[in-house]
């Protein structure tokens, strides 16, 4: 199953009030903001509530959340961030892990990510939720880039999309 551009205007639904809040990227760079959201939205669409789309059954989930993706890594990779890049991808793939396990953690890997994004700090932290499944290093490590507050907050909007 393909989805084209006019068909996924067929997915868009209208957001409720204070839905459009942007979940990570204010933890990290600026620049990367639409490209990190983005891709949550295509997490989102595949694992919870998606703020501006709602597929209509999981073939069409599944399809539109890799879409999503594939646009959100397009415009990192536009930005000239080929670590950046690596960084997502690393991060599409911990989570889908942890998922598929059903192990928590995955705000503290996205919120690790969006705050060091490109800098090539996260692969032990990765590592310990990967092989451990503990999120303290990656929570730790966001916290200490982006600030308590602004973590709790990026957290407190991922669980209302993901549960």
């Amino acid at each position: 199953m393909r989805i084209s551009a006019p068909e996924l205007y067929q997915h868009l639904r209208e957001p409720a009030a204070g839905e459009l809040e942007p979940v990570f990227s204010p933890l990290g760079e600026e620049r990367f903001a639409l490209g990190l959201e983005t891709i949550y939205e295509g997490y989102a669409v595949h694992y919870g509530r998606p703020r501006l789309y709602e597929a209509q059954d999981g073939d069409a989930a599944l399809v539109l959340g890799d879409y999503l993706y594939a646009q959100g890594l397009a415009r990192i990779a536009a930005l000239g961030g080929v670590e950046a890049v690596a960084d997502l991808a690393d991060l599409i793939s911990l989570c889908a892990q942890g998922r598929g396990d059903g192990r928590p953690g995955d705000g503290a890997a996205w919120a690790a990510t969006a705050a060091l994004l490109g800098r090539g700090e996260l692969a032990a932290a990765r590592e310990a939720l990967s092989r451990n499944g503990d999120p303290g290093p990656l929570d730790a490590l966001a916290r200490s880039a982006a600030g308590d507050e602004a973590v709790d907050r990026a957290l407190e909007a991922h669980a209302r999309r993901l549960g």
